[in-house]
């Protein structure tokens, strides 16, 4: 399985809470919800449903997956939601009990076991698996080397601050870009994957 990582990211590089107001306050984040004025169906809409396509399991932080696990079992019926709701679904967490998986195909993984249970999925046959959101699961798979692929959705907006997904360990990693649009909103949809080495 190849790792994706999508996020909904600022020019300035934060991916904290894009999706509303009371998402992820966690150090006094006052602009929940900032990506909204700029989605646009076409562009990003599209890149959303391709990316659907090729995944064959989610894979979730805690509080992402929590937020997740809040609003798409109330959208049944809308075949992205049956989708999001039907697929294979992977949490990290230390602290989620298996009573509280309440939403349908999710398993757990320890947090203290993520890494090597990840690279174990990574070695599996199937789909993409995809990370949405999740920055500290992302900042971990970038510094473990584990992610195949990632597709930002860079927005023109500054937040001055928030929760990013890159790493601060003084490593250089370099990436190619594979494709770009841009949407009618300014937003650039950029896939990128780890250059290949000699």
């Amino acid at each position: 399985m190849r790792i994706v990582i999508s996020e909904f990211i600022s020019l300035d590089g934060v991916v904290q809470a894009p999706g509303g107001p009371q998402e992820d306050i966690d150090g006094g984040f006052a602009h929940g919800g900032w990506s909204h004025p700029f989605f646009d169906a076409e562009v990003m809409g599209d890149a959303i449903g391709e990316a659907m396509k090729t995944c064959g399991a989610l894979l979730f932080g805690r509080r992402t997956w929590q937020t997740m696990a809040g609003a798409w079992p109330e959208r049944a019926g809308d075949p992205f939601a049956d989708h999001m709701n039907s697929i294979k679904k992977y949490v990290v967490t230390r602290t989620l009990g298996e009573d509280e998986l309440t939403w349908h195909n999710t398993t757990a993984i320890p947090g203290d076991r993520a890494v090597d249970r990840i690279r174990e999925l990574r070695a599996t046959e199937g789909g993409d698996l995809a990370v949405m959101g999740s920055p500290t699961l992302v900042r971990t798979l970038l510094a473990e080397g584990l992610v195949d692929e990632l597709r930002l959705m860079i927005m023109p907006v500054l937040l001055g601050g928030g929760k990013t997904i890159f790493p601060h360990d003084g490593t250089l990693r370099t990436l190619e870009l594979v494709s770009t649009v841009t949407s009618s909103t300014g937003v650039h949809v950029c896939t990128y994957r780890p250059a290949a080495h000699g």
